[in-house]
């Protein structure tokens, strides 16, 4: 305890935001970007992961569902309710059908509402600039909506044609997913086999929200689920983060690129959100070994598979 509060004592304070701010959407963005220590040291490389599991809502999600309910109230509309989604009405179902029927109505459609993609375009690609003070030689991160590699990566790459920077954008692509074939291949194929037990990222199409920066990508990584779920244990017992699936994936990823790219470079990726909508599966013996996953953890880290 001591060597760790002198160490603590050492490092200085990450810069923090005192001031007050205005309600729940005030407190969306501004995550700290946190140092992968032992990933860091085994890689030769800086891993750094984007915190936005810090936001309010404890997601990454929190800054386009805040773009796309603003991009909405500028064109003065009004919400669409929403109903589970067994029932015919569920909110996507009503949304659309609504918005083609009301006059001056919008449904809000996160895939293809590029307020997502400028969501991280004017929050996200600035802040992972600003923090590391625009010296990142490659962001890698998986897609659901698009929305977050697109805006980041538009960012970056408008940096990068202004002779600022020579940043690497990446995509990460789960099992089941047609874009690391998609991505590979030049635009030329859509391959998918399988599933992932990933949740909320992977493909089945190129969005209208990647579509502007999926051409301008340096490559893709193809991540199986066998390597996301050791990944989540790692970071639990290595650094003491507690993520889920989606979150490890990336992790991984930025892992697999610094041995790619090779020793000296920054590489950041996207910590979506935590384990605890995910821990009752993720930390279940029985459900891991119903996915055959059991064997993916490391024998010295299964001690935190503590439930049934």
């Amino acid at each position: 305890m001591l060597s760790l509060a002198r160490q603590a004592a050492a490092t200085p304070a990450r810069i923090r935001t005192y001031t007050t701010v205005n309600g729940f959407t005030g407190a969306i963005g501004n995550t700290p970007l946190i140092k992968l220590e032992k990933l860091s040291r085994e890689t030769g490389c800086t891993i750094l992961g984007k915190a936005e599991f810090q936001n309010p809502g404890g997601s990454v999600k929190d800054r386009a569902a805040l773009y796309v309910v603003k991009d909405a109230e500028e064109k003065d509309v009004r919400p669409v309710p929403a109903v589970p989604f067994e029932n015919p009405d569920n909110y996507n179902h009503q949304a659309a059908r609504f918005a083609e029927a009301t006059p001056n109505a919008v449904w809000t459609d996160q895939f293809d509402n590029q307020a997502n993609a400028r969501a991280h375009y004017e929050t996200t690609g600035p802040e992972i600039w600003q923090q590391t003070d625009g010296k990142i030689d490659a962001f890698v991160c998986a897609t659901g909506t698009g929305g977050t590699l697109s805006g980041i990566g538009r960012f970056l790459r408008e940096k990068r044609e202004k002779g600022e920077g020579d940043t690497q954008v990446w995509l990460a692509d789960p099992p089941g997913s047609v874009l690391h074939s998609y991505v590979a291949s030049g635009g030329k194929l859509t391959e998918r086999s399988g599933g992932s037990i990933t949740e909320g990222i992977g493909q089945g199409r190129v969005t209208n929200n990647l579509a502007p920066e999926v051409n301008n990508l340096a490559g893709a990584l193809h991540i199986k689920d066998e390597s996301s779920v050791e990944m989540v244990y790692r970071l639990l017992d290595e650094e003491g983060i507690y993520v889920g699936a989606s979150s490890a994936l990336n992790v991984e990823a930025a892992r697999q690129l610094a041995h790619k790219l090779g020793p000296g470079k920054t590489i950041v990726t996207i910590i979506c959100d935590g384990a605890y909508r995910y821990q009752t599966r993720l930390f279940s013996r029985k459900w891991l070994e119903s996915k055959n996953l059991v064997n993916a953890i490391p024998d010295h880290l299964k001690k935190y598979i503590i439930l049934p």
